[in-house]
């Protein structure tokens, strides 16, 4: 991936307001936007898109493994 992000356009891609739903993880950024699991920009009331999962993603009941769904895709990298 090409693309790189700050964190503060990151929090832009908030899901909110006709824009896309990113997050990133320990550098990597992905777009989330199409997972049922994050609609409008929200994750099970607790996460919110436009933000970095690497310190939440161990309180979460799920591992990284979620990043390798089907419907999330690595977009760029966090800098």
């Amino acid at each position: 991936m090409d693309k790189t992000f700050t964190y503060q356009e990151l929090q832009k891609y908030n899901g909110k307001d006709g824009n896309p739903a990113y997050v990133s993880y320990k550098g990597t950024v992905y777009d989330v936007t199409e997972s049922d699991l994050w609609k409008n920009g929200r994750h099970q009331n607790l996460h919110d898109a436009g933000d970095d999962m690497s310190l939440l993603i161990d309180q979460a009941p799920h591992g990284v493994e979620v990043f390798e769904r089907e419907l999330v895709k690595e977009v760029g990298k966090l800098v």
